[in-house]
């Protein structure tokens, strides 16, 4: 028996092995992300691509969970790892069948390429909506348990994840390709790097992807420093490009000159597997000595050892799922509990819940309200099901329905046909003739997401400023002017201002599969809202630093100083709580939490600590959190355990020490500044900590 065959081996001997018996044509052929065969071996075919940000994306029909930046609102790490967990189980029962009848596509893979943990340092940013927000614990806590769902606990991985994009990469995504974040040593080591080193350490993610931008001059792909600092903390796993991102070393940041010294420079640095087609010069580069058989041979190594632990050589497959597990009802009932929990409610003047011994028919308006893709966002799975707001509102309410689309998504007019303002007329009558009037509105992923994938007149996926389209702005004003009660729902991935003071917001992210059952079952107060928004929402755009100035200065719930409309951290219930005895011990808090309201809820306890050295960051930071559920008139005692770094803070050389000796802890369900507990109309607890 090969000793590549020999089970009973580890993965980097049996990947050695492997490696040794290739010539390095055939070591080179394995680095592309779609890699050859190499028949004499036994290995086959194997393109590395595949997406999972929540469920299994671009690969026909699977579990469609809400975008990622909806997951985050939860606040639900034991949600966070079952989704990934189903993310991983799906990918690994498609992958059994495609390779049944020899597919070996993109999107057939069991190497996800996910999570996303950029910081969403800036609201404008396309791609936000991929994140777990703006704070790099919350980033880490569950990037770090959606990784470790992808990837099982079994002897083989059940797949392996993939942390992205390495580092400070947040937009704009028009010029992303030969952009150069300028950043300092504090931001990268306080607020970008943090997350990556989580998913390395805590998580074994197995694949980090470099991201397309450089950094401090460096291409993130070949950057010295960033693969320096995975070595450090002890990643052993594969790194790969973003796709076409080594092209752009010659092509847009000039950093060389042309794709063999480009190839070459990428694999110098670290970089294992090209997703794009520049690897396909590393021969002409290995021919021309730019670069050595072992630089090859490492890479392939690598590359290997991830195959390995996945189970690919092995005589018996590790898993064998039946393919009826695809979107299965167990699956789905997930996504509509990770729906449920992720829509958070910014106001409310005491509508909602709707009261329907008094509302005989509803008005349900907007370009949104009967939108797949509102559901859906970027990167997303297929559902073999969708439940539209308004079929939501249709399933779930005896009286009368009426539907109007009010106006396009984004365009004058719905009809190219008809004059500007074609469906106004209609939603105002159909406004007229309820009893409250429902707003769907918000964006969808034709304007909100990824260069190349979403597209606008104004910024490449990337949102020009934090309103609705006009022609929703325009709806909006003429449904408020009608005296109607007026509920709005917004679908979008990130910071919006509605502007209109309407009687409820509710903000859904993209909420998935069953988004608009889960929307119905709170409008009609079956459950209570309980997520809790992952970013700051900001007043507006134009008081926001520059959109390529990556400093943390004024960004983010830890260092702005005004323009903030609704907090992170923030989001109703239609209950009340009251906290109380806090202490303290041995990096853990406990508090007491009472639900004082009328209502069974799930609450948030969040804990946030105040530091006052020079290198803290201005305001607070958050350390712990807890999702709880109460009942009405229940009082419990929760225990949070503390982030193990909560004490220290940041130099300007980017080390993390711990600094003061005395520090304030909060524990409340929002952020204890005077906006958020004032909102929320309750106070936060503090204890005073001596260490």
């Amino acid at each position: 028996m090969k000793k590549y065959l020999d089970e009973s081996l580890s993965a980097q001997e049996r990947a050695e092995a492997l490696v040794d018996e290739m010539t390095v044509e055939e070591m080179a052929s394995q680095l592309k992300y779609d890699s050859e065969p190499i028949e004499r071996l036994g290995i086959p075919a194997y393109n590395w691509w595949n997406e999972g940000l929540h469920g299994l994306s671009r690969s026909g029909i699977s579990t469609l969970f809400p975008q990622a930046i909806g997951l985050a609102a939860t606040f639900d790490r034991a949600l966070l790892h079952t989704a990934g967990e189903i993310t991983g189980t799906e990918a690994r029962a498609k992958y059994k069948w495609y390779s049944k009848y020899g597919d070996v596509d993109k999107f057939k893979g069991i190497t996800i390429w996910s999570p996303n943990i950029n910081i969403f340092r800036d609201p404008r940013w396309g791609r936000g909506q991929e994140t777990y927000g703006e704070d790099p614990y919350l980033t880490a806590e569950l990037g770090v348990q959606y990784v470790s769902g992808i990837q099982g606990e079994g002897e083989r991985l059940l797949a392996a994840a993939c942390a992205k994009h390495m580092a400070a990469h947040s937009g704009p995504e028009e010029t992303r390709h030969g952009f150069n974040a300028v950043v300092s040593e504090k931001d990268l080591n306080e607020t970008y790097l943090p997350a990556f080193e989580r998913l390395v350490k805590d998580a074994k993610v197995e694949g980090v992807m470099g991201a397309y931008n450089a950094v401090n001059g460096e291409p993130s792909c070949a950057s010295p420093y960033l693969m320096q600092k995975l070595k450090d903390w002890g990643f052993d796993g594969y790194f790969v490009s973003d796709c076409w991102a080594i092209r752009d070393f010659h092509e847009a940041h000039h950093f060389t000159k042309e794709p063999k010294e480009s190839a070459s420079l990428a694999i110098k640095a670290g970089c294992d597997v090209n997703c794009g087609c520049t690897y396909e010069h590393l021969l002409t580069a290995y021919n021309e000595g730019l670069i050595s058989k072992e630089e090859i041979r490492t890479a392939c190594v690598h590359a290997m050892r991830t195959r390995i632990r996945l189970g690919m050589f092995d005589k018996t497959a590790p898993y064998d799922f039946p393919y009826s597990i695809v979107a299965c009802k167990e699956h789905k009932a997930q996504a509509l509990k990770a729906a449920q929990e992720s829509i958070v409610l910014l106001k409310n003047s005491g509508i909602l819940p709707l009261d329907e011994k008094n509302v005989q028919t509803i008005a349900v308006i907007g370009p949104e309200a009967d939108s797949r893709l509102a559901l859906e966002g970027n990167y997303t799975p297929k559902a073999d099901r969708y439940i539209t707001l308004l079929e939501g509102i249709q399933d779930r309410f005896a009286g009368r329905v009426i539907f109007a689309e009010g106006c396009h998504l984004y365009q004058d007019r719905v009809s190219q046909i008809c004059l500007a303002g074609d469906r106004y007329s209609e939603a105002l009558a159909a406004a007229e003739n309820a009893d409250v009037v429902i707003a769907s509105v918000g964006l969808d992923s034709t304007i909100e997401g990824e260069q190349g994938d979403a597209g606008n007149e104004y910024s490449s996926g990337d949102k020009p400023d934090l309103m609705l389209p006009q022609s929703q702005r325009i709806l909006l004003e003429k449904l408020k002017a009608t005296g109607k009660p007026l509920v709005i729902v917004c679908t979008a991935g990130g910071s919006m201002n509605t502007l209109v003071d309407a009687d409820a917001i509710l903000h859904a992210w993209y909420p998935g599969s069953e988004g608009g059952k889960a929307l119905a079952q709170i409008l009609f107060g079956d459950i209570s809202p309980s997520g809790k928004l992952p970013v700051t929402f900001y007043e507006t755009a134009d008081k926001l630093p520059d959109f390529e100035d990556y400093s943390m200065k004024n960004r983010t719930y830890r260092y702005a100083q005004d323009n903030i409309l609704y907090p992170f951290g923030y989001g109703l219930t239609y209950s009340k709580v009251r906290l109380s005895n806090l202490t303290y011990s041995d990096f853990t808090v406990t508090v007491d939490i009472e639900n004082t309201g009328e209502r069974d809820t799930d609450e948030v306890v969040q804990v946030y600590i105040k530091d006052t050295c020079a290198f803290a960051v201005p305001n607070h930071k958050l350390c712990g959190f807890e999702r709880v559920r109460l009942a009405k008139g229940e009082k419990r005692t929760v225990t949070v355990a503390l982030d193990k770094d909560c004490f220290t803070a940041v130099d300007d050389k980017g080390e993390r020490k711990v600094f003061s000796s005395e520090f304030t802890l909060f524990a409340g369900v929002c952020q204890p500044d005077k906006l958020s507990q004032s909102l929320c109309g309750t106070a936060c607890e503090s204890v005073l900590v001596k260490i």
